[in-house]
């Protein structure tokens, strides 16, 4: 596995994956999405992975609330390059798989 956990520092469910696969002993690389955000590529991966960009919309950031109003995917796309505190937390990728939100039911699955 080729785990990566895209998170904010003081996101609690952030907090709990790293402990999921610490415990597990899978090694994951951790990146602080507020410091660093995510890339165009990366964020597009998510995206087709989960199902749809709105599932990348931290609602619990009344700023985020913008993006809702866009009309195109692309512009969704580039508010949350530009703004990365509003994406939701953290994003789990494996390869080509990804979640969005603490999800250990579906990382158990993952090889």
């Amino acid at each position: 596995m080729n785990i990566q956990i895209f998170g904010k520092n003081k996101c609690f469910d952030t907090k709990k994956a790293e402990r999921y696969f610490k415990e597990r002993g899978v090694k994951y690389q951790r990146i602080d999405t507020v410091k660093f955000g995510m890339s165009k590529g990366e964020l597009q991966s998510v995206v087709k992975a989960v199902g749809g960009i709105d599932k990348l919309v931290d609602e619990k950031n009344p700023d985020s609330a913008i993006v809702s109003y866009l009309a195109r995917d692309e512009d969704k796309l580039e508010k949350l390059i530009e703004n990365p505190r509003w994406l939701k937390t953290p994003v789990v990728r494996n390869g080509r798989q990804a979640t969005v939100g603490y999800q250990p039911e579906v990382w158990k699955a993952w090889k």
